[in-house]
Formats: C-alpha cells, sequence, structure tokens
C-alpha cells in the first residue's frame, strides 16, 4: 500500500498584538489552528500570560515571560484550537505579540 503526503502550504496568520497596560487584557483570537507560534514579551517588565479554550468564560494562566522573554513553539502535529483566545497582563511597559504560522490544507 502506497503512502501519499499531501503538499501543505504554510502561510501567515495576522499578527495578534497589545500594549500592555497593568490590566488583564485580550491580546487576540487565533483565527487558524497554528503550527509555528512565536509568543514575544517586547515589554521592559514581566506579562502573565493566560489562554482561554472556551471564548473567555474561563482562563488558564499558563506562563508568566520575563521583560524581553519570547518562546518559540514549532510543532506540526500538534496545535492549539482555533479559536483559542490569549492574554495578558503586564505593566504599561510595552507589547505582548503573538506570530504564528498554519497550514493551508485545500
Amino acid at each position: 500500500m502506497a503512502v501519499f503526503i499531501e503538499p501543505q502550504q504554510m502561510l501567515p496568520a495576522p499578527e495578534l498584538i497589545v500594549a500592555m497596560t497593568g490590566s488583564n487584557l485580550a491580546i487576540g483570537t487565533l483565527l487558524y489552528e497554528p503550527v509555528k507560534i512565536v509568543l514575544d514579551n517586547q515589554s521592559t517588565t514581566e506579562v502573565v500570560l493566560s489562554i482561554s479554550l472556551n471564548g473567555g468564560s474561563s482562563q488558564i494562566q499558563w506562563k508568566t515571560f520575563s521583560a524581553g522573554e519570547a518562546l518559540v513553539l514549532d510543532d506540526d502535529i500538534y496545535t492549539l484550537p482555533k479559536g483559542t483566545i490569549f492574554y495578558g497582563n503586564g505593566a504599561a511597559n510595552g507589547n505582548f505579540s503573538i506570530s504564528y504560522m498554519y497550514l493551508n490544507r485545500t
């Protein structure tokens, strides 16, 4: 039995970015299922990142990013679901950015 690999294109999604204010803010919602994602604290203070998988009804505090810390998640098999909402809480000293790539499966 032959195994065929379906060619797929990796495409960029719009960047999710927000300036921190000292309050819990929605950074943005995933429009696609990411295969590569960059989480980037561009501020000069720590930012607490939370994730909601149910439209914002509840949030999971996931990671505290140090000032200037970035994290790359690179996985072509496992992914976060479309519609995942990211929240950030940090002092008003810069932005938090989420950039990601997704597979065009059509």
